[in-house]
């Protein structure tokens, strides 16, 4: 027969164990998991370079509709840079500016017609406490992922700041990439004059933000 001071230890037991479930149960469902699309202001800004120095600049855009926040942290997403929305800010006419679009465009570039978009898919997203050249003022986060341009994706992975703040959505950073490893390796090749050989490595400035659907 069981006394009575074992029925109030098994009882006190019991309700630890059940207000233990209870305060993790609550813990879960405060944890909210909402969904963000990208604002159409989004946008990377581009920079490619001669090595004469001389470079050609502008911006493309950047859409999504799968950003996936948990508490004030994104967990997952992905976003397309249609290669349509390519502008140049830099040269000095109308004329010229289509041109170079039209040229970045083509089979010599980003092949538009074959591959009309550039797809990065976020496989993680850690704290980062870096800083110096090449990373963001105020990157508070390391973004990995896989960069898919002309058909090849491989791992790509850059210092960002990111804030999420009640029902909107930022992010910045800068992430170069060298255009050669996905397979882009116009006027790269050895023994061209320095006037006529564009450097792998493009500068790309993303400046994005969303709100929560």
């Amino acid at each position: 027969m069981k006394t009575v001071s074992t029925i109030v230890k098994t009882k006190l037991v019991s309700a630890f164990i059940l207000a233990t479930g209870m305060l993790f149960s609550c813990t879960d469902h405060q944890v909210e998991r909402s969904e963000f699309v990208l604002e159409d202001s989004s946008v990377a800004e581009w920079k490619g370079y001669l090595k004469t120095g001389f470079f050609n600049e502008g911006s493309i855009a950047v859409k999504s509709e799968s950003f996936t926040v948990v508490g004030n942290q994104v967990k997952s997403g992905s976003f397309i840079i249609p290669v349509s929305s390519i502008v140049n800010f830099n040269q000095p006419t109308e004329e010229l500016r289509h041109a170079l679009v039209h040229h970045l465009q083509s089979p010599d570039f980003f092949n538009m017609v074959l591959h009309p978009e550039v797809k990065f898919d976020i496989a993680s997203v850690e704290p980062f406490t870096g800083s110096g050249d090449g990373i963001v003022t105020g990157a508070n986060y390391k973004v990995h992922g896989n960069l898919t341009i002309l058909g090849n994706a491989h791992p790509f992975s850059f210092p960002a700041k990111i804030e999420v703040n009640g029902d909107v959505f930022k992010l910045e950073a800068l992430a170069p990439f060298d255009r050669t490893i996905w397979g882009m390796n116009y006027a790269t090749e050895p023994g061209l004059p320095d006037e006529g050989s564009i450097k792998p490595v493009v500068d790309v400035h993303l400046k994005i933000s969303g709100h929560r659907k």
